[in-house]
């Protein structure tokens, strides 16, 4: 699915200047403070045909992920590791500005910025979804759903991404002598070894906000997206928009984004806890 880039909702003049006039005030449309996020919401194996799934909300906005697993064959480069791919779907049944077709640069962006938060800190041991060096892997398969765009699909998809990997189950793959493999025995948690959460800021002028809402997203000169491991350390950032930036405003970008994700990171915490066997 994709969404048309000149086909973006329209904001009236009049709520163009309240938004931004509010912004330089402190506070927001929807009575937010500027560091304050809509209502978040996590629910972990709402895909019951996956192995593992998981449905995101902030706001208005919804998000699900789910996984499916299977055996294929490493990357030539990479013969001792496992697959992840992540794939994202913008659905017409989320906006009335989403089209059928394939994904165009807005998916694919979404799509990158989550593979690189989870690739380059290593959050899936793929080392660990082996099964025959150089010939048979575990593919993990990440596809991202936008079922309702209200602003911020970035955390949104983060957090349900997230959510559907810590809930995933691994069939119990065993290699028989001849090379085949066969599923035997009982499913394993997938092999995540960190959480990782993202945590957008809007750029307004001179105004920073954490998770713009759509409105704000349309009239904001861009927007910032930070991506954090549990222990705080940076393993993401992507800077979409013409909006410009030097070190001197970029550093109280990072520390509004620095001070919110744990917030996210509780709500992940709280629906695994939530989740497990009792």
């Amino acid at each position: 699915m994709s969404i048309t880039p000149f086909n973006i909702p329209i904001i009236p003049k009049l709520k163009r200047e309240t938004i931004l006039s509010l912004a330089k005030r402190g506070t927001r449309i929807d009575k937010r403070r500027l560091d304050q996020y809509r209502p978040i919401k996590l629910t972990l194996g709402v895909a019951g045909k996956a192995h593992g799934s998981a449905l995101a909300e902030i706001g208005n906005t919804k998000v699900m992920a789910g996984v499916k697993v299977e055996v294929g064959r490493p990357f030539k480069d990479l013969p001792e590791m496992g697959v992840l791919n992540v794939n994202v779907e913008l659905l017409p049944l989320a906006s009335s500005e989403f089209e059928p077709g394939p994904p165009d640069e807005n998916a694919i962006e979404l799509a990158r910025v989550i593979d690189r938060a989870l690739r380059e800190p290593g959050v899936v041991d793929l080392s660990d979804l082996v099964l025959i060096p150089g010939e048979k892997v575990l593919v993990v398969w990440l596809d991202i759903y936008v079922l309702d765009h209200d602003g911020n699909l970035f955390d949104a998809a983060m957090l349900a991404a997230m959510g559907a990997l810590l809930n995933t189950k691994v069939p119990g793959y065993e290699v028989r002598e001849d090379g085949s493999v066969e599923v035997t025995g009982p499913p394993r948690p997938l092999p995540v070894t960190k959480r990782v959460v993202s945590v957008t800021i809007g750029i307004l002028g001179n105004v920073f906000l954490v998770d713009p809402s759509l409105e704000e997203e349309v009239v904001s000169d861009g927007k910032l997206v930070f991506a954090f491991d549990e222990g705080g350390k940076l393993v993401g950032l992507q800077k979409s928009g013409p909006a410009w930036l030097d070190l001197d405003r970029a550093g109280p970008a990072f520390n509004l984004a620095y001070s919110k994700y744990k917030e996210l990171l509780d709500v992940l915490e709280k629906s695994i806890a939530e989740n497990s066997p009792k």
